[in-house]
């Protein structure tokens, strides 16, 4: 098992009461079974308690205990940012300076210190547009992007891995001598050849899957660390 973080080790320890959600005529069995589970999540209760949009947070909080690459005025660019998890942590951890801009299909309420917009990633002009808004070369290019699931996980698998590629591209467009990218992934990791292509041009990559990130659940994270053209 993987040794816990510091955030990991607090929200385990706090005690919560267990909840349980009676069968309703009007709800499906798979339905009560995802509530209970939503109700009872420690992460979720902390998230709420904290004032964080979404659980998410945790993983990208823990993520940078173990690899410490957030800090104050980094310029990071949050893909797939809705509802606003990573962005709240990113900005927070910038303690006032720096730069962070996101972007979703979905709509993101404001994040106050961040610009966000709403546009599929995937769309020719989205680069363009963030490069735009970064003004600049970014520290960070950071993505929580996953296709949406169809259940069958080789299907789900290559669609994720064809939004790392895009996501990679940008980064490998925007990131600065030294730059971090951050990339969900699913079991089975990246294609050998991206990968091959990631090593090439980052000083350190690591797979990582954060105690945020619900057991049984096949995502888990690429660091990739010291980018050099």
């Amino acid at each position: 098992m993987t040794r816990l973080t510091k955030s990991a080790k607090e929200v385990r320890g706090r005690k919560t009461m267990a909840v349980r959600v009676k069968t309703a005529k009007s709800r499906s069995k798979s339905s009560t079974k995802w509530l209970t589970r939503q109700l009872n999540d420690p992460y979720v209760a902390e998230a709420q308690r904290r004032g964080y949009r979404s659980r998410a947070a945790f993983k990208l909080i823990q993520l940078d205990e173990r690899f410490h690459f957030l800090g104050k005025g980094k310029r990071i660019v949050d893909l797939g940012c809705a509802p606003g998890g990573w962005t709240q942590v990113a900005v927070a951890r910038n303690k006032g300076a720096g730069k962070v801009v996101g972007i979703d299909i979905l709509e993101t309420e404001p994040v106050p210190g961040a610009v966000l917009i709403q546009q599929d990633f995937t769309e020719p002009e989205a680069a363009e547009r963030l490069k735009q808004l970064l003004d600049g070369e970014a520290d960070i290019v950071m993505s929580d992007m996953a296709a949406n699931t169809t259940g069958h996980q080789q299907t789900d698998h290559l669609r994720t891995i064809a939004l790392v590629e895009i996501a990679y591209a940008f980064a490998k467009e925007v990131l600065a001598e030294g730059g971090i990218f951050v990339t969900k992934v699913f079991k089975g990791g990246m294609e050998s050849s991206l990968l091959a292509d990631v090593k090439k041009h980052f000083q350190k990559v690591v797979h990582a899957k954060p105690d945020a990130s619900r057991e049984g659940s096949p995502e888990e994270y690429l660091v990739a660390m010291g980018f050099h053209k």
